[in-house]
């Protein structure tokens, strides 16, 4: 067990805010459906607060701070990656960790700019497999 200094550790922050209902029901529902080993940060999720950043294109990315937690660094890695709308309101939705942290939630649109509101988990579904998706060995 590494043992962490507290200065390297998430202190709880004035700054941030707790998830609403619909955040936490939402994230939850996510790494309950991710891949095999999203479930892994649920543990996480009782600790997660909202930063106060937001997107620059008005999106509702939001990003996390994980209270008693190294602060994630590095690069991204989805752990729940979904889409939701149809046609001209194509969009995109993944949760993500930086090395082992949760670290956010990112929206997106393929067809439209980043929406401006969480979508409800009922909406969201797997992207479609693709052949080379689908292909087995070399």
């Amino acid at each position: 067990m590494i043992m962490l200094s507290r200065s390297e550790m998430v202190e709880p922050s004035p700054e941030n805010r707790s998830l609403t209902p619909h955040e936490q029901r939402l994230v939850r529902w996510m790494l309950e459906h991710g891949k095999p080993d999203a479930a892994s940060l649920l543990p996480q999720l009782e600790r997660a607060k909202v930063t106060p950043w937001h997107c620059p294109c008005g999106c509702a990315t939001i990003h996390f701070a994980i209270e008693g937690y190294l602060a994630p660094a590095g690069g991204i890695r989805p752990v729940a990656d979904f889409m939701f709308g149809d046609g001209d309101e194509l969009c995109g939705i993944f949760a993500y960790e930086q090395s082992g942290v949760l670290a956010g939630v990112e929206v997106y649109g393929f067809t439209c700019d980043g929406p401006r509101s969480l979508p409800e988990p009922e909406v969201l579904r797997p992207f479609p497999a693709t052949e080379s998706s689908q292909r087995v060995g070399p």
